[in-house]
């Protein structure tokens, strides 16, 4: 599915599906894409050809920037606000309520919804340069739609951490010494190599057992179609403040220069 700006593709070889996105804005995430993302992880979860799946961002450097400023920008109340939001939301909850494991390849440094993503695949395989940051409290909203996937992963202690200093860039190995990382390679060919020697082995494991396996590790978390709507009516409503609006507008301004 492609876009005037970005897409998202997938392939699917061997009962592996890969789900590649692309946004030239360091891979952000607007809502379209957010939109394809979410579809294309609930068709491919009853695809009865796939036995696993990998998440995977396009380039070799940032695998994912976040939310999109120029559409958050453009939310002009909350009903906008909160359905820019459920975006995550959506992709988040397709992740959980996928019977397929999913493997997530992370080549470089992520912020806010990608860490979300992140946290919502079953086993992520990152490079050593991929750090993370949670940014959104820095812009007046707070990581709220994504905030229950992270903490499932990394504790509270970790996710205050990451939410609490939002401007300060948390490294690959302080992610994996927090469980949001299984493994982190020093260089592409061993990322991709971990990533498709896992792929492989979870292609010839029981499809039937791999779903019970993910509904255990996802047991707690029926309650999330209603929680992180309700989470993103939260960020819906403080991406209005004239705080949000000015803090955006000076990154945008920065970035620019």
């Amino acid at each position: 599915m492609r876009h005037n700006e970005g897409y998202v593709n997938h392939e699917i070889e061997h009962g592996i599906a890969t789900i590649e996105f692309f946004h030239p804005s360091s891979n952000a995430l607007p809502a379209a894409i957010l939109a394809d993302l979410a579809k294309t992880i609930n068709d491919i979860g009853i695809d009865s050809r796939v036995k696993v799946m990998i998440l995977r961002s396009a380039g070799d450097s940032t695998f994912c920037s976040g939310a999109s400023f120029d559409e958050l920008m453009a939310i002009t109340n909350e009903a906008e606000g909160k359905k820019f939001f459920s975006g995550f939301a959506h992709v988040i909850n397709a992740m959980r309520k996928c019977h397929k494991l999913i493997i997530g390849r992370v080549q470089g440094k992520a912020v806010g919804g990608g860490v979300g993503i992140i946290a919502a695949t079953d086993y992520a395989i990152a490079s050593d340069v991929a750090s993370v940051k949670l940014s959104e409290l820095a812009v007046g909203i707070g990581p709220f739609v994504v905030g229950p996937a992270v903490e499932r992963k990394i504790g509270v202690s970790g996710l205050s951490q990451l939410a609490i200093d939002a401007t300060g860039w948390r490294s690959a190995e302080w992610a994996k010494r927090h469980g949001l990382y299984s493994e982190i390679h020093s260089t592409k060919l061993e990322l991709d190599d971990a990533v498709t020697s896992l792929a492989e082995k979870l292609a010839q494991s029981s499809p039937q057992a791999m779903a019970q396996l993910k509904k255990v590790l996802w047991h707690g978390t029926e309650n999330w179609d209603v929680l992180l709507s309700e989470r993103a009516a939260i960020s819906g409503q403080l991406v209005l403040s004239d705080f949000t609006r000015n803090a955006i507008q000076k990154f945008k301004t920065k970035s620019a220069k």
